[in-house]
């Protein structure tokens, strides 16, 4: 199974190959990130504890895993914008259109 990330306003996109590495977890949206040559913002180490990895679903997003409470926790303290999720914590599973609000 695959599955493709496009990032907006780039004419960049990543086919994911879901069935590589099924016990690993597969990649997660930053290092799909970049892998594509665009700049994410992180400065945790990818720990999820920054939040500077929030980037905005626009297409796709009903089908991630909800935000845990963690997460939400995080963007809060961190004064996130709500809306955007951390790539740091998603691991792609279906296609998805996304964009950081500094590219």
């Amino acid at each position: 199974m695959r599955c493709t990330i496009q990032f907006l306003p780039f004419e960049r996109s990543l086919d994911i190959d879901l069935d590589d590495d099924p016990e690993a977890g597969g990649m997660t949206l930053l290092e799909a990130t970049r892998s594509v040559g665009l700049p994410i913002a992180s400065a945790c180490g990818e720990n999820g504890a920054c939040a500077r990895c929030g980037l905005m679903i626009l297409e796709g997003g009903e089908n991630l895993e909800p935000e845990t409470e963690r997460e939400i926790r995080i963007k809060e303290r961190n004064r996130i914008d709500p809306e955007l999720r951390l790539a740091c914590r998603i691991r792609p599973r279906n296609n998805l259109t996304v964009r950081a609000t500094y590219w």
